[in-house]
């Protein structure tokens, strides 16, 4: 387990919080950005970005880039992000373990969600094949995160955490450890005990590979039967649960509360943030006992 001497915590840093966030930088660590919100270059978005390196550092998490889509990245977008890690210097960069697009009749078309990829060989050449152009075209490591997957049936060979251990084995990229996407694959197995599965799968990933970690809630609604990760509502008392048993197993890692949809005010988001630091301070306590 590596050791921290302090927490960091961030959060999503989204356009209803700009000048909140601005006015009241106190309480958080760092902020992300998605890397698609920032591609378009102007004066006044260059202008945004240096102001907010001067308060924070800045998290670059990818939405649309679809590594596991049999289509690579395009040109266009890899320039775009390359340009942005230039002039952000992130402290971290992470993208998701799925597809999003697919060539039908000739045409590319870009689902605009994240879907799942099957958990096989030919998935994980894919995958690995775009992660290593990525991070051969940054000249650094990126993060991939676990998804929270709503399709049945599909043709797998590993378990999912086979898979994201041989995709580090294979890259050397780094795990974005979204703690509130394992419970939703749990609920929507319909585990026994989802709390004590969600950590039996932490386990089984490579520890050192786990540099981030995602908080969010959800809305507890089902939809066609499934609970949908919306980022809608508040960190759950299960994921809570979840989060303090990370750190028992994994030690204090940058940790970054998200809220996309149903926005609350911004003293709200430090509230969670608050809450998320509260628990990394009593786990380095915790430590500092152990080794007196």
């Amino acid at each position: 387990m590596r050791t921290q001497s302090h927490p960091c915590i961030g959060v999503g840093l989204r356009h209803p919080h700009y000048e909140d966030a601005l006015h009241a930088p106190e309480g958080i660590d760092f902020v992300e950005f998605h890397a698609e919100n920032l591609f378009i270059q102007n004066d006044l978005q260059q202008q945004f970005i240096n102001d907010v390196k001067q308060h924070w550092p800045v998290s670059i998490h990818g939405t649309a880039f679809g590594l596991g889509s049999v289509i690579g990245p395009s040109e266009a977008s890899l320039d775009a992000l390359e340009q942005l890690v230039a002039q952000v210097s992130p402290m971290l960069i992470s993208e998701h373990v799925c597809f999003n697009r697919a060539e039908v009749n000739h045409t590319v078309f870009h689902g605009g969600d994240l879907y799942p990829i099957p958990y096989n060989d030919h998935a994980l050449d894919v995958l690995c094949h775009h992660i290593d152009l990525m991070q051969t075209r940054l000249q650094r490591h990126i993060l991939m995160e676990n998804l929270s997957a709503y399709l049945d049936g599909m043709l797998d060979k590993y378990s999912e955490a086979e898979f994201l251990s041989l995709m580090v084995q294979r890259t050397g990229c780094g795990l974005l450890l979204d703690l509130n996407n394992i419970l939703i694959n749990q609920y929507n197995q319909q585990s026994t005990a989802p709390l004590t599965h969600a950590m039996e799968f932490v386990e089984q990933l490579p520890i050192d590979a786990i540099q981030e970690i995602h908080l969010a809630g959800f809305t507890n609604t089902q939809v066609n039967g499934k609970y949908v990760d919306d980022h809608a509502q508040p960190v759950g008392q299960e994921c809570w649960q979840l989060y303090t048993e990370v750190l028992s197993h994994v030690g204090c890692v940058p940790t970054l509360i998200e809220w996309d949809n149903n926005l609350p005010t911004w003293s709200v988001l430090l509230q969670q943030a608050d809450t998320a630091r509260q628990l990394c301070l009593a786990h380095l306590q915790g430590q500092q006992g152990i080794r007196a």
